[in-house]
């Protein structure tokens, strides 16, 4: 494999995995009512985050996780857990109204310390594990492993993929105006729950994979990849 390749590769599979179009609903309800400026400075900050999260995971690999006894799955299940609370707040709730601020209130404190207030909430569990999960760091993983083979180009090729999906996924995120116009509040308050719906499922899948990754027969292949066989 060329480093043209790997960052073909990895850019696909992680922005994939990260999904931002599928977040901007989510993104819209936590940031709802606020100023266009201090939308983008969040998805700055969330971006950010996000490239030195995976960057930082890139270089170290399991390391981290092996120095404190935590095996991939198990922060897969963890992972699960939390994907699974802000899926049934979604779900039951008024997840917009919970998130949403005034906008006289980013006028008042200004953009970056509305970004700073606003990030400090959604670092988890929007940015992870809803945009960073257990899958994703799995594939920086994998990939940072292949990058090794050819050298100090493929290191190059594997950063310059994750911050190719960090501006995308910006940019993403800084549409969401637009976005929100089309659907309305009510299209959105729709989307949000249906969404979490599928949230929760996902957190179940996180779980079955968890398990079925530390146990031995008693979760089946089928039920922990059920279209695996289909691709």
């Amino acid at each position: 494999m060329s480093a043209t390749d790997l960052f073909v590769n990895f850019f696909v599979a992680l922005f994939a995995l990260i999904d931002p179009i599928g977040n901007v609903p989510v993104f819209a309800a936590a940031t709802a009512g606020a100023l266009a400026a201090g939308r983008r400075m969040v998805a700055l900050y969330i971006c950010v985050f996000a490239f030195l999260f995976l960057l930082f995971f890139y270089f170290t690999g399991l390391t981290l996780l092996e120095f404190f006894g935590i095996s991939l799955p198990a922060f897969r299940i963890a992972g699960g857990v939390i994907l699974f609370l802000l899926g049934l707040d979604m779900a039951r709730d008024d997840f917009t109204a919970k998130f949403a601020d005034a906008a006289e209130a980013g006028e008042v404190e200004g953009a970056r310390a509305y970004a700073k207030r606003r990030f400090e909430r959604l670092v988890v569990p929007f940015a992870m594990p809803l945009l960073i999960g257990p899958g994703a760091i799995s594939t920086v993983v994998i990939y940072a492993s292949e990058a090794k083979a050819i050298g100090w180009m493929g290191d190059a090729a594997g950063v310059a993929a994750l911050f190719a999906v960090s501006v995308v996924t910006m940019i993403c995120f800084w549409l969401t105006p637009v976005i929100s116009r089309i659907l309305g509040r009510i299209g959105m308050t729709i989307i949000v729950r249906v969404l979490g719906l599928i949230l929760c499922a996902m957190a179940v899948q996180f779980v079955i994979v968890g398990i079925s990754d530390t146990t031995r027969n008693l979760i089946t292949p089928a039920a922990a990849a059920p279209y695996a066989a289909e691709r």
